[in-house]
C-alpha cells in the first residue's frame, strides 16, 4: 500500500511539472514581448505621495521612486485621488492626455502597443497608499519569465501538490481495499485446496477485471492437475487389476506343482507380487471410503484381525497377543480400519521380532514388536511410499503409507514409536470417538 500511494505521488508530480513546462514552453512561444504587465510602478508612484498638514497633496522624492527614475529616465504618472487631486510627474505622453483627465471613471488597464520598444506601455491601477486611495495612471514594465515561472510554482503547483498528496493518502487505501476485498476471498479458497478435496476452483464473481485473468489462470491449472491426477489414478487401477489375473496363475501353478522346490524359491516374490497389487488397488479405495459414520467397537476390531492373522503367527513360530485395556468407539470405516491394523500385525513380523502384542486403549490401538526397531531419524519417512530402512529389504514399501493415509482420512494419525524395551511400537490414534466420550 505504501508503494502505491508513493508511486501515485510521484505520478501526480510528474504531471503538474510537465503541464508547468509546456505551459511555459507555450508562454515564451507565443509571446511578443510579454503577457502581464508588473503593477510595480504604480505602487512606488503611490507611495511617493503625501499629504501635508494642511491637506494639500505634494510628492516626496523618495529612495524607490529616484531609483525607478534613475532606470527610466521617461517615467510619468497621473494620480487622482478620491476626492479629485490630481498629482503629476514627468511627461505624460500625448496619446494618455484624454485617459488623465477621466481617471474618475476607470479603475485597472494594461496598456501596450503593437511593436517593440513599446514605448508607450501603460497601466491603470487602484493604490492604497498612505495618502489614501488613488487611481494611477503611468509608464508600465512587462513581467520577465523568471518572474513567471516562480508565480506559477509558488501560487499554483504548491498548493495542487498539498492537495493531491492529501487526496492520495486518503482516497488510495480506501480504493485499494474496496477494488480488492474479493481477493480475501479466493485466498481463503485457495487455502483449503489440498489433495483431498480435488475439484475445486477459486471464485471469480468478486476480483477485479485486473485480477481475473490470474484468477482464471489459476483455474486452468488446477483443471489441468486434476485431469493429469485422474488419469493416473486410472492407470494404477488398471494396471493393478491387470496384474491380480497372471498373478493370480502364476500363484497356483507354482502351489500345485509337485516340485516342493519350486514354491520355496518363488512363492515369497509371486506373495509380494500380489500385495503390491491389492496396495496399489488400495490406493484407489482411499479415496472412495463412503462410510465413514459407521460405528466401530476398536475390541471387536481387534480381535477380528488377530484371529485372521494367528496362522500367520503360527506359521513364523512367533506370538501374537491381546492385551485390552478398556477399548472405546470411534467413528470410520470399517474394512479400511481392519486392512491397516492389518499391514500393521504382518509389519512387525516380517520386519520386528518373534512376539507381537496388539494393545488397545480408549481410541488409542498400539501394535508392539520386540524387533531391532526404528532409528530415530527414519520414523517419519517410513510413511513415505516406497521407503524402505534397507535397500535389500522385502515388502514393496506401500503399507506404510496406505496406513498413514487411511488415518488421515479418518482425521486421526499413526506414529512410531520406541517400545519400552526396545523394538518398536507403531501408534493409531483416532479423532471421532463415540459412545460415552466426546466425539
Amino acid at each position: 500500500m505504501r508503494r502505491l500511494i508513493a508511486r501515485l505521488l510521484m505520478f501526480h508530480v510528474g504531471t503538474l511539472f510537465l503541464f508547468a513546462i509546456v505551459f511555459i514552453a507555450w508562454l515564451v512561444q507565443t509571446d511578443d514581448g510579454g503577457v502581464l504587465v508588473s503593477p510595480e510602478y504604480a505602487e512606488v508612484a503611490g507611495r511617493a505621495i503625501e499629504r501635508s498638514p494642511s491637506g494639500y497633496l505634494s510628492l516626496k522624492e523618495t529612495r524607490e521612486l529616484a531609483e525607478l527614475r534613475g532606470k527610466n529616465a521617461d517615467f510619468w504618472f497621473v494620480a487622482r485621488s478620491d476626492k479629485g487631486e490630481i498629482v503629476t510627474s514627468g511627461k505624460v505622453p500625448d496619446i494618455y492626455r484624454g485617459l488623465a483627465a477621466n481617471l474618475d471613471r476607470m479603475s485597472f488597464a494594461d496598456i501596450r502597443d503593437a511593436r517593440e520598444p513599446y514605448s508607450y506601455l501603460a497601466i491603470i491601477r487602484q493604490v492604497s497608499a498612505p495618502a489614501g486611495n488613488f487611481t494611477i495612471l503611468t509608464k508600465g514594465n512587462l513581467f520577465s519569465p523568471t518572474f513567471v515561472v516562480m508565480f506559477l510554482s509558488n501560487l499554483l503547483m504548491i498548493p495542487l501538490l498539498v492537495v493531491l498528496a492529501v487526496v492520495t493518502l486518503i482516497a488510495t487505501p480506501v480504493i485499494v481495499r474496496r477494488a480488492f476485498a474479493g481477493l480475501s476471498t479466493v485466498s481463503s479458497a485457495a487455502g483449503q485446496i489440498d489433495i483431498e478435496r480435488r475439484g475445486a476452483r477459486l471464485p471469480t464473481d468478486q476480483v477485479p477485471a485486473e485480477v481475473e485473468p490470474l484468477v482464471e489462470a489459476v483455474n486452468g491449472a488446477l483443471r489441468r492437475l486434476d485431469e493429469g491426477y485422474d488419469r493416473h489414478q486410472r492407470f494404477i487401477v488398471d494396471a493393478a487389476h491387470e496384474l491380480r489375473t497372471p498373478i493370480a496363475i502364476l500363484q497356483a501353478k507354482v502351489e500345485a506343482s509337485d516340485d516342493p522346490d519350486l514354491l520355496r524359491r518363488f512363492g515369497p516374490d509371486i506373495g509380494r507380487l500380489a500385495t503390491l497389487a491389492e496396495q496399489l488397488l488400495d490406493l484407489q479405495r482411499i479415496d472412495r471410503l463412503a462410510r465413514m459414520n459407521d460405528v466401530i467397537d476398536l475390541a471387536d476390531l481387534v480381535r477380528r484381525v488377530v484371529a485372521d492373522l494367528a496362522p500367520l503367527a503360527i506359521a513364523t513360530g512367533g506370538d501374537l497377543a491381546v492385551v485390552d485395556l478398556g477399548a472405546g468407539q470411534v467413528l470410520g470405516d470399517g474394512p479400511s480400519l481392519e486392512r491397516v491394523l492389518a499391514n500393521l500385525v504382518q509389519n512387525a513380523f516380517e520386519h520386528g521380532g518373534r512376539r507381537v502384542i496388539v494393545r488397545v486403549a480408549g481410541a488409542v490401538i498400539d501394535v508392539e514388536d520386540d524387533g531391532p526397531g526404528i532409528p530415530a531419524l527414519e520414523r517419519d519417512r517410513v510413511f513415505e511410499p516406497f521407503h524402505r530402512l534397507r535397500a535389500r529389504q522385502t515388502g514393496t514399501g506401500l503399507g506404510l503409507n496406505l496406513v498413514r493415509q487411511v488415518m488421515d482420512r479418518h482425521g486421526g494419525r499413526v506414529a512410531a514409536l520406541e517400545a519400552p524395551g526396545g523394538g518398536t511400537v507403531l501408534r493409531l490414534e483416532f479423532a471421532h470417538r463415540v459412545g460415552n466420550k466426546t466425539v
